[in-house]
Parts: C-alpha cells; sequence; structure tokens
C-alpha cells in the first residue's frame, strides 16, 4: 500500500512560485502514475499533471503546461510539482495522487496541501 504525504504549499503573490513535493512510503513509485490534482472551493478536483515513473513521461493540463513542471526523484521517492508564474485561479488545495501502469484510476491520494495566490 502507497502512503503519500504533500507538503510545499502557502500564501504567495500573483506571480510568485511555489515546489510542491510528494513523498511516498509503504512501495517506492517504481511501477506506478502519479499525478497532482487540484480542487478549489466550490469546483471539482481537477488535473494539473502526471508523470510515469518508469519512462519519465509526463503530460499536464493546457492550463498550466507552460508554468508548472513535474519532476522526481528517485533517491528521495519523491514527486515535484514546480508552479512558477501563480495567478488567483491557481489557489487550490493541491491533491497528489497514484496509480499503477495498469489501473483505470488513481486510487492512492494524498491529505492536500493548499495554494493560495494573492492579488
Amino acid at each position: 500500500q502507497v502512503q503519500l504525504v504533500e507538503s510545499g504549499g502557502g500564501l504567495v503573490q500573483a506571480g510568485g512560485s511555489l515546489r510542491l513535493s510528494c513523498a511516498a512510503s509503504g512501495r517506492t513509485f517504481d511501477s506506478y502514475i502519479v499525478g497532482w490534482f487540484r480542487q478549489a472551493p466550490g469546483k471539482g478536483r481537477e488535473f494539473v499533471a502526471q508523470i510515469n515513473w518508469r519512462s519519465s513521461s509526463t503530460y499536464y493540463a493546457d492550463s498550466v503546461k507552460d508554468r508548472f513542471t513535474i519532476s522526481r526523484d528517485n533517491t528521495k521517492n519523491t514527486v515535484y510539482l514546480q508552479v512558477n508564474n501563480l495567478k488567483p485561479e491557481d489557489s487550490a488545495v493541491y491533491y497528489c495522487a497514484a496509480k499503477t501502469l495498469v489501473a483505470n484510476r488513481f486510487d492512492h491520494w494524498g491529505q492536500g496541501t493548499q495554494v493560495t495566490v494573492s492579488s
């Protein structure tokens, strides 16, 4: 069983940057796809980005692809989301999630980390 713990959220001004971290315990990410999602108040959960741990291939939502970068650190079993040029509409709880390479949906979730962007 994979346990996920996010960190790195906070309050920043528009145009600022943060690096969100997702650390795994229980097992390695070796055969997983790890994703980031976000949920703003009153809105549904939105896909942000994902990375295939084995191949390092990445995929982004159109709304963030020029500003956010997902990456991984094998030695720390951690996935990062570098978020740059933040906008107030990026304010949300950001969740890390994982699924195996053959799974149809993300079925391991962290508790989330709050990102608030002031204008």
